[in-house]
């Protein structure tokens, strides 16, 4: 339908003679680097202070983003001398109040503030500073300041990634109020985070919503805010930097406030006045931090020692206690002349507000916000339909449609006969690929569950799939078993009883360290002798289901308690692959609605675990002779852990994914492997992997990970071969991937020089994928005024699948899908406000879940002499369309696969917080580095 779509990106007006502005700037002298460096490695030993070069300013950023949120850091370790200022206001800031702040930091760099030595070296730091010192500057800032990479890739000034966004920001704040059919929303600018980068808005004050329970004898209030956040952001081989215009909606705590283990809840406060005697009242929305801490709730940095105390503005904010039990009770400012909201995330479980907008409403709201950007930053161009070759060839055939339309019973019947004999002849394509990968072996699979009913599913879920109906030797309650022409199937169910309970026995979850694993260990080996004497009635398994509680039930302080992990590596030690599954939600407000459900993640975890087996129906490409025969795709992914993670262990394992034709099974390896392995037995290696080696500087990583990707290319020397990696998983240990490293048809590894790619692989091609993550590709919607032209000046958003191409680029390209085939929501839907369609109904769905799909960003780093860059780009474009997967994959296939890896070496989520901002910041001091702009 559509012919082009928009991006949510802007470019300088090339019209323009740059981008300056008037701004008041502190930095930190030159000579109090090294007083300050002497406080900060006292008591450290000379390895720890090697390591710990910089010092950091991370605490202190965050006690003024919480009182004075109208300073802007720009970074989030210390730099001295005027080359490079510390903090950027518009106006300057009370003076004494900055000399505080500098005071409270110095206290902060103290390892030990009750150890004699380490006071006596605080008083004589301050003796020697002089923090009384600090003096505003006022500068002219270029905005723009640049270099050029060696490839022709922008690469902007490091404070600039803080500070234009901001400025941006605040121009829209100036703006008069987003209005549409009638209803009005204002936003502040929010104080900004110098390690996240970027800069945000909120509507302000909240937006309310009513629910009222199905008897109608009660209601609730829930509140919701829209955002706006900029970043800046480069593309690989373009000289000119681009800014994200990224919307969507921020969700606020009614009542009690379900804190997460290990980290903060982000809170939103607007006081009336300064929070710190004598300051400016403030423009801004500033935010704090309370966090879970050794059995106590606390604001961040506020306790005894803390640097709220020690600026005087603990007091200044609600009791936290209070807080945490009524987090609403705040939010509409009528109570201690503050208002203060509670950033919900979904680790707290059930909001009635669903999250994100639909392409309209972003388009709406984008487009207000871009007139603060204009003349200065422009709109880019709109992204072209590549048109090269048609979709990639299916080998599954879809359900014939039911008409809208009346139709006779007879017609219906017919559609419906039809549509069976196609999901017959799908289960015998399945059943031949699935034999293939199993090579002659039979499926042997076994079924853990708590309740009769998922097993049922699970049974019919393997019937369908397979169209095994017909094909049945025997029916349960223990042991299904199926015969075909294709291959033998047989399923043996059991209860899995206290195995897939909580870890500990009593209401305590395990304490973190020596006594979660000792849990973790107790578990994982009775596990593994109930599977091993399991596997004595069900010789040759190698694949388990297991029915177990869902993440919601272990969040928060009862996260030790998930026996996932442990129950993970019981069946690794047992030989068996594993798929978990969530329990029938008996709580639902509506079961039919629930039964449906559980029979969707039911088929979805059965088609899972036949893929784990290696099983896959490679998309076939229509590119013909432009794509080499027997081509190898190759994927490299780095299966990391963190130290902070559930298992408490940190993990680094470089792996390689190969889809290789005419096999017959996915391989794949690491570096611990002399061959190529089947898919499941790589899943399996990677199980409970905890032993870094020398592996845990980032040089001993990245020379690991180089020297792992050059033993993988040379197996594969002399074959056609494309290599895809995802550019946030991998970059940061290939640092060829940055885009300050890319260079068209140049591979480099490690810190070493770049080489022309045929000195690697006369056959070796090289694409990098990058996706939406932390904002990198931008948000987009397709006009749809393209598609009709009744909708002209209308602002409606299309959503579109296809390959794009932009003008000014030969070696980047677009590909987006299509909607979800759950998500059934209007792309007119409206979340902020009231909103009617051109028929008269209301389109207002502050309730539903909005989704847009990513906008991922392909790189055509290296290809061959008389290679065709557009016809390569819709090769991997092609790869997210599998037969056998429901929906467009986010990744290409061999990329998609290596990703699931992950699952293995951590089984659960990454450590949840409480805010979206926050789980963007946790890793935007890596995302620096990543995109080399520092």
């Amino acid at each position: 339908m559509y012919p082009e779509i928009q991006p949510a990106s802007y470019w300088p007006n090339p019209h323009h003679d740059g981008f300056k502005a008037q701004m008041h700037t502190i930095a930190l002298p030159a000579d109090w680097e090294l007083p300050i460096k002497n406080l900060y490695h006292h008591g450290m030993s000379p390895q720890q202070a090697e390591r710990r070069k910089r010092i950091p300013t991370k605490a202190i950023n965050q006690v003024m983003r919480a009182v004075a949120p109208d300073l802007v850091s720009v970074d989030h370790s210390a730099t001295f001398g005027n080359e490079q200022p510390w903090l950027y206001a518009a106006t300057p800031y009370p003076t004494p109040l900055i000399n505080l702040f500098a005071a409270a930091w110095l206290r902060d760099l103290q390892r030990d503030p009750e150890d004699p030595e380490s006071r006596r070296l605080l008083h004589k730091t301050f003796r020697l500073l002089e923090t009384e010192g600090l003096t505003w500057r006022e500068s002219t800032v270029d905005l723009l300041e640049s270099t050029v990479s060696e490839g022709g890739t922008v690469l902007p000034a490091n404070h600039l990634f803080r500070l234009l966004p901001d400025v941006l920001a605040t121009r829209i704040t100036q703006l008069d109020p987003y209005e549409h059919q009638g209803e009005r929303l204002s936003f502040r600018q929010v104080a900004g985070d110098a390690r996240a980068g970027g800069a945000e808005l909120m509507s302000w004050p909240p937006l309310t919503y009513e629910s009222t329970n199905k008897k109608g004898d009660g209601t609730k209030l829930w509140r919701y805010s829209a955002y706006i956040r900029l970043s800046l952001r480069s593309t690989p081989f373009s000289a000119i930097p681009r800014i994200h215009l990224t919307t969507g909606v921020r969700r606020f705590v009614r009542g009690q406030v379900w804190m997460p283990l290990e980290d903060g809840v982000s809170v939103y406060l607007l006081p009336d006045e300064s929070l710190i005697p004598e300051g400016p009242a403030p423009s801004r929305l500033s935010v704090a931090m309370i966090e879970w801490n050794r059995g106590t709730t606390n604001w961040r940095h506020g306790g005894p020692q803390g640097m709220l105390v020690g600026v005087s503005a603990l007091q200044q904010l609600p009791p936290v206690e209070r807080l945490v039990k009524e987090a609403d009770h705040w939010i509409d400012g009528r109570h201690d002349d503050i208002a203060v909201a509670v950033s919900h995330h979904t680790a707290m479980g059930y909001h009635a507000i669903g999250t994100g907008l639909m392409p309209s409403e972003r388009r709406r709201l984008t487009e207000w916000a871009e007139q603060a950007l204009l003349p200065d930053f422009l709109p880019v161009p709109t992204l072209r339909r590549s048109k090269v070759a048609p979709p990639a060839k299916k080998q599954l055939e879809s359900h014939k449609s039911v008409p809208k339309k009346e139709i006779s019973e007879e017609e219906l019947a017919a559609i419906l006969a039809e549509n069976k004999a196609r999901d017959d002849r799908n289960g015998i394509r399945r059943r031949q690929c699935l034999a293939d990968s199993l090579d002659g072996r039979p499926l042997i699979a076994i079924v853990l569950h708590q309740a009769d009913g998922t097993r049922d599913r699970i049974i019919q879920a393997a019937e369908d799939s397979l169209a095994l109906s017909p094909h049945r030797l025997e029916q349960g309650p223990t042991r299904w078993e199926w015969s075909t022409d294709e291959l033998d199937i047989k399923i043996y169910a059991q209860p899995i009883g206290a195995l897939g309970g909580p870890l500990s026995q009593s209401d305590k979850p395990p304490a973190r360290g020596r006594e979660h694993d000792q849990a973790i260990a107790t578990r994982r080996t009775g596990v593994a002798a109930f599977a091993e004497k399991l596997k004595e009635k069900a010789p040759g398994a190698k694949l388990a289901l297991v029915e177990l509680d869902g993440k919601e039930k272990f969040a928060n302080a009862n996260r030790r308690n998930d026996p996932k992990y442990a129950i993970r590596l019981g069946l690794a030690d047992a030989g068996l692959i594993s798929q978990f599954i969530r329990p029938l939600d008996h709580d639902a407000e509506d079961p039919e609605e629930a039964e449906q459900d559980a029979i969707f993640r039911a088929d979805a975890a059965w088609l899972d675990s036949l893929r784990q087996t290696g099983m896959r129906f490679t998309p076939l490409h229509t590119l013909g002779e432009a794509i080499p025969d027997q081509l190898n795709q190759l994927a490299f992914w780095l299966v990391k852990r963190r130290s902070d993670g559930p298992t408490n262990k940190a993990q680094f394992t470089p792996i390689a994914v190969l889809i290789r034709p005419g096999q017959k099974c996915i391989m794949g390896k690491t570096a611990d492997m002399a061959e190529w392995v089947p898919y499941p037995e790589l899943l399996l290696s990677l199980t409970g992997q905890i032993d870094q080696g020398d592996l845990k500087t980032e040089a001993q990583q990245s020379a690991a990970t180089a020297a792992f990707v050059k033993k993988t290319l040379s197996m594969l020397r002399g074959n056609p071969t494309l290599v895809l990696t995802r550019a946030q998983n991998i970059r940061m240990r290939w640092p060829w991937l940055t885009n300050k490293g890319l260079v068209q048809d140049r591979i480099g590894f490690d810190r070493g020089p770049l080489q022309r790619i045929s000195l690697a692989g006369k056959q070796l091609r090289v694409i990098r994928v990058a996706d939406g993550d932390r904002d990198e590709t931008s948000q987009w919607w397709a006009p749809a005024e393209l598609s009709n032209e009744e909708y002209e000046g209308k602002q409606r958003g299309g959503i579109a699948k296809g390959l794009w191409k932009p003008e000014a680029s030969d070696r980047i390209f677009y590909s987006t899908s299509d909607k979800a085939g759950t998500h059934l929501i209007s792309v007119e839907a409206a979340k902020l406000t009231r909103h009617v369609n051109e028929k008269g109904r209301s389109e207002f769905r502050p309730t539903k879940n909005a989704w847009n799909p990513d906008l991922l960003e392909l790189t055509i780093a290296c290809l061959q002499p008389k290679d065709d860059p557009e016809k390569w780009a819709m090769f991997v474009h092609q790869q997210r369309f599998c037969d056998d997967y429901r929906d467009v994959l986010g990744l290409p296939l061999v990329l998609h696969l290596a990703k699931l890896a992950d699952q293995y070496a951590l089984p659960q989520d990454d450590i949840e917080t409480a805010s979206p901002v926050e789980e963007e910041e946790q890793e935007s001091e890596q995302m620096m580095i990543e995109l080399n702009l520092k």
